[in-house]
């Protein structure tokens, strides 16, 4: 009797240890890194709790699209391999122009990229908010700012009738912001058009303010960061144009959406108001 026991038990050892060790019980809350400024914004609103760091553009005003106190509260990263695993997230969130080389340290490394896409609306923006949302579990959280963005959107739109005013939004170098971006959506929802577009103008154009004095538009938005560069955006020539009227526009509500939507669709609406008679 004694023999055969020891002989089960030494079965049952034997296939105990043969079996596959148990999986590592997975944190409900995914941690996130995100290397892109325009999900960091996104993330810092609807997943402040699972987000360990923000891509460093975030913590510089120049490339940021967020309020530099709320930045402050999370740590900062570029796209380093090693400075990312660091953290070990399990989700790194970045643009769908992450270099291949460093998408493939992270596959190396065992880390679960997400990539994002380029937006161009509102309801792009929408889509991106929900999507994350859903992939930090925290889709109470997305659907609070999409409301708060539709809610922006009805407090924005122009009273009916209104005849939409046309705006050049001239940025940093001379750059204008072409007919399918957020900016050009943005301005037709708050009773604008865009001046640049409908000059033939796209993307990333540059225009010079020589083509600006012989044809100035009624309205000009200057969205300059101050440097050198920028000094013809603030040219005396142009404040002696009859007929055109100036309006700052921060650079920080230039490209990003989410959080960012509302205070870009409230200061529109505010110049709207200013330059309309």
């Amino acid at each position: 009797m004694i023999a055969r026991s020891a002989v089960v038990w030494a079965g049952a050892a034997l296939l105990s240890a043969c079996a596959p060790a148990a999986a590592p019980a997975q944190r409900a809350a995914p941690v996130i890194v995100s290397l892109n400024p325009c999900t960091d914004a996104i993330l810092a609103d609807i997943a402040p709790a699972h987000l360990a760091a923000i891509s460093h553009y975030s913590h510089d005003p120049a490339g940021s699209s967020m309020p530099p106190g709320l930045a402050a509260r999370f740590p900062s990263v570029s796209a380093n391999a090693e400075e990312v695993a660091a953290l070990k997230p399990d989700i790194v969130v970045a643009s769908v122009f992450l270099p291949p080389a460093t998408e493939q340290a992270f596959a190396r490394m065992g880390l679960r990229v997400f990539k994002t896409g380029s937006i161009a609306t509102t309801a792009d923006s929408i889509a991106q908010i929900r999507e994350l949302a859903e992939l930090t579990g925290e889709t109470a959280g997305g659907e609070r700012l999409v409301a708060r963005i539709e809610a922006s959107l009805r407090a924005a739109r122009p009273a009916e009738g209104a005849t939409p005013q046309p705006a050049l939004v001239w940025q940093s170098g001379g750059l204008v912001p072409g007919e399918q971006t957020l900016l050009s959506d943005l301005l037709t929802h708050s009773g604008f058009t865009n001046w640049a577009a409908g000059r033939g103008l796209g993307q990333g154009a540059l225009l010079p303010l020589e083509q600006v004095l012989a044809d100035p538009p009624p309205l000009v938005l200057i969205a300059g960061t101050g440097g050198e560069e920028d000094r013809k955006l603030g040219h005396p020539a142009l404040g002696a144009l009859q007929g055109t009227r100036q309006a700052h526009f921060d650079p920080q509500l230039l490209y990003c959406g989410g959080p960012t939507i509302p205070r870009a669709l409230k200061r529109l609406t505010q110049i709207r108001r200013e330059v309309t008679p």
